[in-house]
Order: C-alpha cells, then sequence, then structure tokens
C-alpha cells in the first residue's frame, strides 16, 4: 500500500526548499554589482526583480512550514527537495533572463537557467554579443553555482549539519564526502572553488590582455566567466563564438588546463592540498580518464588524418584534440562552428567525440556523464570475470584498485555502476528518439542528445530558438537528470504518485 505524504513531509520539503531558494536568491546581489561597475541601469531593474521574488519565495516556504530543531529530513525528504530545488531555481534564474528581452519566450530563459545549472553550456540566447554584462556574468555564475551545487551553498550558510544534510548532498549526485562532516565538506568544496576563481581568472585575464587585446576591466571579466564556465566544465562564454572569439593558441591551452582540472574528483584536490600528489595518479579514475581520452583521441585523429580534415599537427590540435578534451571534460567548449561537425568531421570521429561526451570525467566533481569511476569498475569487473576463467575453479580471485585508499571489487559496486550507466545510455536515445521525432537526422539528435544528457553543451546545430518547443522541454529534463542523476527525480516522481494515489 502507498502511503500518502502528511502534513508534516511536506513542512520539510518547503522548509529546506525555502533555504535553497533563499540562498540562491541572494546570489543575485552579484550580477546587480556587475551591473553597477559597467554603468548599466537596465538589468539592475531586471535583477531586482529577480532577487525580490526569490527571497520573497525564499521566505515565504520558511515561515510557512515552520519545523522543530529536532525535526530530521528523510532520505525522500532529502531527494524531494533537491529535484524540487532544481526546478524553482531554474524558474527563478530564468526571470532576469526573460527581462533582459535577449530570450524569446520564458521557456527559453528557463532552458538557458538549466543549462547555467546543470553546467551544459547549450544556449538559446539572441544576440549574444550585445547581452548586458550583468547577464553574461549571471549566465556564468549560474554554472560555478551549479558546478559546486546550490544545495552545497544552503549547505554552507543556511542549514545545519546532521543525516538530513549528507541526504540533500548525496541527492545532488554526490556521494562521496571529503570531511566526516558534510556541512564541512559544502564549505571545503567553496573554499577550493573561490581560490582557484582568484587564481584562474588572474590567468585568463593576464592572457585575454596580452595575448588577445582586450582592455583591462573586459580581460578581468571575460577571465572571471570563463574559469566560472571552464572550471565548472559548463561551456558558456561571453561572446557568440564562444572561445572562437580569442584567436589565442595561448587562450585556448589556459582552457584546457581549467578545464582538466575542473574535471578531477573534489577529494583528490583535498589530496593534493594537504601534499598527497601521488593519489592523482595512483587513483583508478584519473588512469581510467587518461586511458578512454586516448582512445578516443585515436579514434577520431585518425578519422580527421584520413579525411584530410585538417592540414597540419597544429591545426589537428587546436581543431581535433580541443574538442575531444573538451568534451571528455563535459565542458564544452568549441574551436570549431557547430555546422562544422557535420559538414567537416567524418563519422568515426563524430563517433569519438559522442562517446567521450557519455562517458564524462570525475564523481564528485563539476563534470556530467556516465563518469569515470563507473567505467573503471566495469573495466576492473570484466578483467576479473576473465581471470576466472583462466585459473583453476579452486583459486579465489579478488581485484584491488585505489581510490583515494586501497579497495576490493565487490559485486554490490558493479551493479550500481552498471545501472547508473543503463540509465545514462537510456537516457541518451530517449532524447535522440524525440529528435529524430522531430524531423533531424539520427546522428546528429545522438550528438545533441548525448551533449544534453552529459551536460557537455557541445552542438551540431540543432540547439536553436527556433527548434520545437517540446524538444526544448526534452533537453531540459536532460540536462536536468543528467545532473542529479536520476535517483532524486525518480523519488520526486514516486513522491508525486504517493500524493496522488497513496492512503
Amino acid at each position: 500500500m502507498i502511503l500518502k505524504p502528511q502534513s508534516l513531509d511536506i513542512r520539510i520539503i518547503l522548509h529546506f526548499l525555502g533555504k535553497i531558494v533563499l540562498g540562491f536568491g541572494v546570489m543575485m546581489v552579484l550580477p546587480v554589482a556587475i551591473s553597477l561597475v559597467f554603468g548599466e541601469t537596465a538589468p539592475v531593474i531586471d535583477f531586482a526583480i529577480g532577487l525580490v521574488i526569490a527571497i520573497s519565495v525564499g521566505i515565504f516556504f520558511i515561515l510557512m512550514a515552520r519545523l522543530d530543531e529536532h525535526v530530521e529530513m528523510s532520505w525522500m525528504h532529502g531527494m524531494v527537495v533537491v529535484s524540487l530545488g532544481w526546478l524553482v531555481c531554474m524558474v527563478l534564474g530564468a526571470v532576469p533572463f526573460f527581462l533582459s528581452g535577449h530570450w524569446a519566450s520564458f521557456l527559453d530563459a528557463c532552458f538557458e537557467s538549466m543549462s547555467g545549472l546543470a553546467t551544459t553550456g547549450l544556449t538559446l540566447a539572441q544576440d549574444l554579443d550585445h547581452l548586458s554584462h550583468a547577464a553574461n556574468f549571471w549566465r556564468h555564475l549560474l554554472m560555478f553555482l551549479g558546478g559546486q551545487g546550490i544545495v552545497v551553498v544552503a549547505l554552507s550558510f543556511l542549514v545545519k549539519g546532521g543525516p538530513g544534510a549528507f541526504r540533500m548532498y548525496v541527492g545532488e549526485g554526490r556521494d562521496e564526502k571529503i570531511l566526516p562532516n558534510v556541512v564541512e565538506t559544502a564549505k571545503f568544496i567553496w573554499l577550493v572553488s573561490l581560490v582557484y576563481f582568484g587564481l584562474g581568472t588572474l590567468l585568463l585575464a593576464l592572457c585575454g590582455y596580452f595575448s588577445v587585446g582586450l582592455s583591462l576591466r573586459e580581460a578581468v571579466f571575460h577571465g572571471a566567466c570563463i574559469f566560472m564556465a571552464a572550471f565548472d566544465t559548463g561551456g558558456f562564454s561571453p561572446q557568440s563564438q564562444g572561445v572562437i572569439y580569442y584567436q589565442s593558441p595561448l587562450f585556448e591551452l589556459c582552457t584546457i588546463v581549467v578545464m582538466v582540472w575542473g574535471a578531477i574528483n573534489f577529494n583528490l584536490h583535498y589530496a593534493i592540498w594537504n601534499g598527497k600528489r601521488k593519489e592523482l595518479w595512483r587513483d583508478l579514475e584519473t588512469r581510467t580518464f587518461l586511458i578512454t581520452l586516448s582512445c578516443v583521441t585515436l579514434l577520431a585523429a585518425a578519422a580527421l588524418v584520413k579525411g584530410r580534415v585538417y592540414g597540419d599537427l597544429i591545426g589537428l590540435g587546436r581543431r581535433g584534440l580541443y574538442q575531444i578534451i573538451s568534451a571528455h571534460t563535459t565542458t564544452g567548449f568549441s574551436t570549431i562552428y557547430p555546422q562544422q561537425f557535420m559538414l567537416e568531421w567524418k563519422s568515426l570521429a563524430l563517433l569519438g567525440i559522442i562517446l567521450a561526451m557519455g562517458m564524462g570525467a570525475s564523481i564528485c566533481s563539476t563534470t556530467g556523464g556516465i563518469k569515470m569511476m563507473r567505467i573503471g569498475l566495469i573495466g576492473k569487473a570484466f578483467r576479473e570475470d576473465i581471470k576466472r576463467f583462466l585459473i583453476s575453479d579452486s583459486s579465489v580471485v579478488s581485484t584491488k584498485f585505489h581510490h583515494l585508499k586501497d579497495l576490493f571489487l565487490d559485486d554490490k559496486m558493479v551493479r550500481s555502476a552498471a545501472l547508473m550507466t543503463i540509465a545514462y545510455v537510456l537516457v541518451y536515445l530517449f532524447g535522440t528518439a524525440m529528435a529524430c521525432f522531430a524531423g533531424y537526422p539520427v546522428l546528429e539528435s545522438l550528438f545533441e542528445s548525448t551533449s544534453a544528457a552529459g551536460n557537455v553543451g557541445l552542438s551540431c546545430g540543432i540547439t536553436q530558438a527556433t527548434m520545437p518547443a517540446f524538444l526544448k522541454v526534452v533537453y531540459i529534463v536532460q540536462m536536468w537528470a543528467g545532473r542529479l542523476e536520476f535517483i532524486s527525480i525518480l523519488v520526486l516522481g514516486g513522491f508525486f504518485v504517493s500524493c496522488i494515489r497513496g492512503k
């Protein structure tokens, strides 16, 4: 029998949802400050409206659902809070976009907002080159918030520790704590991100000033935006041409460094900060990433060389390898235009980049996709099964791997990795089918669907303001589901079913 949620359940969900929304709304102060720095008037009003709405909604939820301090949330509460929180923040984050007039509809603005929060990078913005600095900064700040996690924002400042805090943390697609206390874990994630933000912005600003020729103020602005998009493996850019706009090999190299650094598990960042640098090379995730990156690079390079797409090694590196690294880290930066994927790249090269997008990088990082830990565990399981056939029946086979510490492979790990991999593949195929239904070719549909659900942001040209509205909704759901890794969304679906059919 399905039990209907009680009033206490609703109050718990609304109370913590309000805290997430409140923390999210406060962040709109930052684009207001950017407006004042650049002397923009209209965006101040847009973001003031958005800020007032968000804070009002957050305070309303908190006041309407006051709780005693001893009340703890269950796994169901935590999952529902997270999945609902992302949808509510998507809608609230879209308000300033829609008011700016650079998005054709509120649905397009919601698409942009979810793309930012999910660190995807697909965009429906119109006349991006003339978008205000404030709105442009907000696009990239959404990636910074979504990459670290909007729940992490709430845990850092507004939510006390305890089992409930951990359940929200897990609901956002992370199941590894860096420190024993999940609130301290959240604060460490923000400490790492802010330190890297300062260093990365400085690096990219200097590169933009000396190598690209931007003014000092624009160099700092572009440096901050590009860093947030690269480190949080998002892919938004202040200009419609993306990374192509900068026309600088040095700038591209700097973005590669930041992309790869953002693709690393935050646990490994913690180990590096504590002097355990060898962990970076011993970890199963890092080794799996290097193996898969080598494989897809060779696959794509062979196809590009055979097709004589790029005439020299420099062109192959800047136009070929760059896209592969961007895809595999699920960043979505591109040094070629979307249509060039279909016009210039051969099917085998496209297969390589689709595989890279689908696999993604590290768990407990800012990346999307299946993740290297799961790919590595499945690979270890295959190797273990082959060993069993090669040795005597009386021998016991055990497989050890290193992830932060030495661990033994067990069936539960493999089952979890395999189920999550299957879930991602099914979502990739679902999006492909929907795009095919809308009239797009199969290969292009698979490319765009994998990019959306894998939170990558590379596009072959399907993602435009003119595409069917239902396909925009499909991609929004894919971005949302891919970022949260399905479980919390399935729990939300079960919660709604229990509200309707429960007794």
